[in-house]
């Protein structure tokens, strides 16, 4: 489909996945751009708030190199005019194994510019013990 065939949120939301994860892989520190001072992270159930937490966070993560590959995207319109945006993936940090990931991100339009008011992430591991 092609994207002027889809809704104004997927596209939105489409966007903003391609250039959080492709900013995450080349240079995460980078990422403070897309938060606000408001904003909340779960990161593996801790919690982060605020820009500068949220990128200290994402900046101290124990490794040097990291590639995502996206498998699915959901995105959905909210009643007050956010956009709420689902990524399944995996991810290969350094020599790590292969691993799959979830994350979810809320968007919100501020000033012109789409910003993520929250942001969850797991990876998906599970134990089946």
């Amino acid at each position: 489909m092609a994207d002027q065939a889809k809704p104004i949120w997927e596209q939105i939301g489409s966007s903003f996945i391609q250039h959080y994860y492709q900013v995450f892989d080349t240079d995460r520190s980078q990422l403070g751009a897309i938060y606000t001072n408001e904003s909340c992270l779960t990161w593996e159930g801790a919690q982060y708030h605020g820009k500068a937490a949220i990128v200290e966070k994402i900046t101290s993560l124990p490794f040097q190199k990291i590639a995502h590959s996206i498998t699915a995207q959901d995105h959905q319109p909210t009643p007050d005019s956010c956009i709420l945006s689902m990524v399944v993936g995996q991810l290969k940090a350094d020599d790590d194994a292969i691993m799959g990931f979830h994350q979810s991100f809320l968007l919100k339009n501020v000033n012109d510019a789409w910003v993520c008011t929250n942001d969850m992430f797991r990876l998906a591991l599970h134990n089946f013990g």
